[in-house]
């Protein structure tokens, strides 16, 4: 078979050979009135892909085909889609369905709607799989299919659709602004991105990192300061001082917490949007006793915030540092080895789909 009753994806069969693509023939859900197909330019790779094909997040049936950084062309629209038509430029992040009736979803809380879908390694209410960005089609309810503004470019706008809304939402949520001091924990995929967040609504932003080398790449991101936590009593002169902390990073479960706390002031922030394959450290009550802090995660953002975000970007010149790979099966085993050895600085977009697909 093929398009529309097939897609074709790049796959993995299982975590022990996380790194090995082939391509297979994928079933998609059957197509409803608020469904729109993709047909796929571009997706970026991001350390959810890489934490769930080695099995970091938990074991996994293959084949498997992640990606959830989705650009493309609108190519089939459901006849209750409205807003977008074929032939739109659109995007398409990592949630592709929710209810849209419970409270959360009513909401505007549909990221937390208890039966989303996720768009890779997920299943709809009727049994049937979703699948990921690296193939040839998407299909996505409309209300998690997003129109891209001119002035974005493909392969910068598709970092967006997950590490983009990942990074913002949390800040908008907890009001960063003029007059907030904001530190940004994990200067890689996410983090040089919630830098440019927070300085693009006014804030200060401080990056924190463990790698001098990145340091004139914080200052180019518009960092004010960065903070080098390979140093002797790096917190000292920044106890009680940052309005909210955004972690960026996977290795909290390495984290020694007691010290990454004391930078937070009274009921402020230290917010985690990096998911580590491990259970955090153990943190005694007299932790947050002691300095009241708020330690707070989320999960992507809402439809109003990624609007804004694509809206915000255009008009800041927030875009993420993007390198540029072809999709291929060897490509994408490439990737996720360059990805897991922390090599891209600091997104990595698969392209020449057209190629891969033969279209």
């Amino acid at each position: 078979m093929g398009y529309p009753e097939t897609f074709s994806g790049f796959c993995v069969e299982g975590p022990k050979s996380w790194n090995k693509f082939h391509k297979r023939e994928l079933k998609p859900k059957p197509f409803g009135v608020h469904d729109i197909d993709v047909q796929i330019d571009a997706c970026s790779i991001c350390s959810s892909d890489l934490h769930t094909v080695t099995g970091g997040w938990g074991e996994y049936e293959g084949p498997l085909c992640v990606g959830h950084e989705v650009v493309g062309k609108a190519v089939n629209v459901g006849k209750h889609v409205q807003n977008i038509r074929v032939g739109d430029r659109v995007g398409v992040g990592a949630q592709v369905w929710s209810c849209l009736e419970c409270d959360l979803c009513k909401d505007s809380n549909e990221n937390y709607c208890p039966s989303m879908v996720d768009t890779y390694n997920a299943q709809y209410e009727d049994g049937s799989w979703a699948h990921g960005g690296f193939a040839s089609h998407i299909r996505a309810h409309d209300y998690f299919t997003f129109k891209i503004p001119q002035k974005l470019e493909t392969n910068a706008a598709a970092p967006l659709l997950c590490a983009g809304i990942t990074t913002y939402s949390p800040l908008v949520r907890a009001g960063v602004g003029p007059g907030k001091l904001v530190g940004v924990i994990g200067i890689g995929g996410l983090g040089h991105l919630g830098l440019q967040w927070a300085v693009a609504l006014g804030a200060e932003a401080i990056a924190i990192t463990h790698s001098p080398s990145k340091v004139e790449d914080c200052k180019k991101l518009g960092a004010r300061d960065v903070i080098l936590t390979g140093e002797e009593g790096w917190n000292k002169p920044w106890k009680a001082k940052f309005d909210f902390v955004l972690n960026c990073a996977d290795v909290t479960d390495k984290f020694d917490m007691a010290t990454y706390l004391s930078i937070v002031k009274p009921t402020g922030d230290f917010h985690l949007v990096g998911i580590p394959d491990n259970p955090l450290p153990q943190m005694s009550a007299g932790l947050f006793a002691g300095g009241a802090p708020k330690l707070t995660g989320s999960h992507l953002g809402n439809h109003q915030e990624m609007d804004a975000l694509l809206q915000l970007a255009t008009e800041k010149g927030v875009r993420p540092w993007v390198e540029v790979m072809p999709i291929s099966e060897k490509s994408c085993g490439e990737a996720f080895e360059l990805q897991k050895a922390n090599k891209f600085r600091y997104r990595c977009t698969l392209t020449q789909f057209e190629k891969a697909f033969k279209r």
